[in-house]
């Protein structure tokens, strides 16, 4: 209750103190009011209040600043002090009225103000619109003529100004002269002139820009070649030789859009990427990882249905027989490619392919390297430097002979020699069967970190018979990792000497051409000093134009030095990496036929087993996936792997 009591007495304070304000507004704001003139006043609008006396002076200018001086404000002092309830002191207070002068007229006048800034925006707006819109349809006219006026002016500020003409000296093809002659003159017609344009041939000892004439498909190519190096004056153009491996880039202003600039610019590269994929293809005979069995298998079975009966019955339905090439190989190749046959074998299937894929890649890549440098070879004996095709060709071409050329030598030769049955000499030794075929990776390491090995297949090299066990007649007894042996006479005697020979032929590569540069440059020197010593007084001034002149032509030997070790190390550790890459471009190959065995047994094979309607249906539906994932990561992102690893090595 004595609570309930508290709060009462708290309300009727806050009450009474309220009370109090209100009377006390009412009786100064009737005397504020009271003050007028008597004469009629426009309608106004006011607030009024109490507030603390020390704070009304900041209210006041908090107000003003508000209102933008829009405001009247009128107040007076209370003269007896007001209790306050929250703080239950007595404080000083004043009382306020605030004046708003037709504040509803303002408003109006201020809407109707937006409304015809509202209007008058509005029809601006439609008149630029209109202007714009038939401006536009000639804005590409407008660029073009601005462009065209930029080159002119462009060019006109190399000219030289004579005080009656222009006079430019520059380079243009020799088989261009009448068309510029034909150009100038329909130029002089057009615009009017009485005076002719003239043009002459000099003589120069200037050695031309380079200049290679393109068309439409070939300015792309020409580029990209271009971005690496451009060749010298009259050097083999490598673009024309080459143009199926490098993106195509055209002028084409109307495309805004990068991604779609790109397939654009690449149009022809991606056409031709596409003919030689389906190429290889064929080579392989592999189309989404199956083969085509066109012309006919080399291959025949040689089992009959009651063998391979009893091979299913004895070792499952799962069992693969293995076909004998002395009775199923009818002794003829595939027309072309590989045989389809090979696209059943599940055991040794990716053994052959792999072997095949990476022997045939090195033999193009090493072939494409040697190229190269009869490309090279050209531009030495086009320009008659004998220098550089007695100590940058030669040495070139032995160091890759000796250990590249080498190799795949070895490669068609046990092609040619070594086969899947044996039993018969192959170079001097017997050739027992397929199990000791020479491995050329490992032989080529052991060329190159010199081992010792065994000669021959097997023991004292006499013929034998490996269907029959060793120690019996007749039977074969072979050499431990026979496949690691060599292979042909005198074969450890042939490798070192290659090894020996490309370890020399590097500081031949690196020293010779400097070397003899410098000697030359010397002896060059001496004697035009020996010239002047017989002929003519030395005075101060020759000696000083000799002197100036010797060190314009100086050769730095530490320069040569430096940039024939970067050319030098740039061709030995190319031809590693360069060899490496092609062998990257096999592993693309198996990436490719092992996505598209993936896609093919995991994906579209699914829909094949199903019968009826709903067959129907789902083929329709999974093909879409198969061949989306197809076009995605073998075309897209495979494609753009192999251009990648392509482009490097023409670089």
């Amino acid at each position: 209750m004595q609570i309930e009591g508290n709060d009462n007495e708290l309300e009727y304070q806050v009450s009474y103190s309220r009370t109090i304000d209100t009377a006390v507004i009412q009786h100064v704001g009737s005397n504020l009011i009271s003050e007028s003139d008597g004469q009629p006043k426009p309608r106004l609008n006011f607030v009024n209040g109490v507030i603390k006396r020390e704070r009304l002076p900041v209210f006041e200018r908090v107000l003003w600043r508000a209102c933008y001086g829009k405001v009247f404000l009128r107040q007076a002092e209370i003269l007896e002090s007001i209790a306050e309830v929250a703080t239950e002191s007595c404080e000083n207070k004043s009382v306020f009225i605030i004046f708003f002068q037709e504040r509803r007229d303002m408003s109006i006048g201020v809407m109707n103000r937006i409304e015809d800034l509202k209007t008058v925006l509005g029809q601006t707006h439609e008149h630029r619109h209109r202007i714009l819109t038939a401006a536009a349809q000639n804005v590409q006219m407008w660029m073009t003529k601005v462009r065209k006026i930029k080159a002119i002016y462009h060019v006109l500020n190399c000219f030289n100004l004579d005080q009656q003409c222009l006079i430019a000296e520059c380079w243009c093809p020799v088989s261009e002269l009448d068309q510029i002659k034909l150009a100038l003159k329909r130029g002089s017609e057009i615009s009017g002139s009485t005076v002719q344009s003239i043009l002459n041939r000099m003589v120069t000892n200037e050695t031309p820009p380079t200049y290679f004439k393109t068309n439409k498909f070939t300015q792309g190519f020409q580029n990209i070649v271009d971005s690496y190096g451009i060749a010298a004056y009259r050097e083999i153009n490598p673009a024309a030789l080459l143009l199926v491996f490098f993106e195509k880039r055209l002028e084409a202003t109307r495309i805004k859009d990068e991604i779609f600039q790109m397939f654009f610019y690449g149009r022809y590269v991606i056409l031709l990427m596409g003919c030689f994929s389906v190429y290889t293809g064929l080579i392989y005979n592999e189309a989404f990882s199956k083969s085509m069995n066109i012309f006919g298998s080399s291959w025949r079975n040689s089992y009959s249905i009651q063998k391979i009966s009893d091979f299913i019955h004895f070792y499952g339905p799962d069992y693969s027989p293995m076909l004998i090439p002395e009775k199923a190989y009818i002794g003829e190749p595939y027309f072309i490619g590989v045989d389809p046959i090979w696209n059943l074998a599940e055991v040794n299937k990716l053994n052959f392919l792999n072997s095949m894929k990476m022997k045939a890649a090195i033999l193009v890549g090493i072939a494409q390297m040697i190229f190269g440098i009869i490309l090279g070879y050209r531009n030495f004996k086009y320009f008659n430097s004998k220098l550089d095709v007695l100590y940058t060709f030669i040495p070139q071409i032995i160091f890759l002979g000796c250990i590249f050329i080498y190799l795949c030598i070895e490669i068609i030769m046990k092609w040619v020699i070594y086969d899947a049955k044996g039993g018969y000499y192959a170079l001097g030794y017997w050739y027992p069967s397929a199990n000791c075929a020479p491995s050329l990776l490992i032989g080529l390491i052991n060329m190159l970190m010199p081992k010792s090995r065994d000669y021959g297949f097997v023991k004292d090299n006499k013929p034998c018979n490996t269907t029959i066990p060793s120690g019996l007649s007749g039977g074969c007894t072979t050499l431990k990792n026979c496949h690691l042996n060599y292979w042909y006479p005198n074969q450890h005697l042939v490798e070192t000497t290659l090894i020996v020979i490309a370890c020399v032929s590097v500081p031949v590569m690196l020293f010779a051409k400097p070397f003899f540069l410098y000697r030359l440059y010397r002896r060059n020197a001496l004697s035009q000093y020996r010239d002047i010593n017989a002929h003519d007084p030395i005075s101060d001034s020759v000696y000083a134009d000799n002197e100036h002149g010797h060190d314009h032509k100086q050769i730095d030997i530490a320069d040569m030095m430096v940039k024939q070790a970067i050319h030098t190390i740039e061709f030995v550790l190319g031809c590693v990496s360069h060899t490496a890459s092609y062998l990257r471009l096999w592993a693309l190959s198996l990436a490719h036929a092992q996505l598209s065995d993936v896609l093919w047994t995991k994906v579209f094979r699914r829909s094949l087993e199903s019968d009826g309607c709903f067959g129907a249906v789902s083929m329709y539906i999974i093909f879409f996936y198969f061949a989306f994932f197809s076009l995605a990561i073998l075309v897209v992102m495979e494609g753009l792997s192999a251009f990648l690893h392509a482009l490097r090595l023409h670089w």
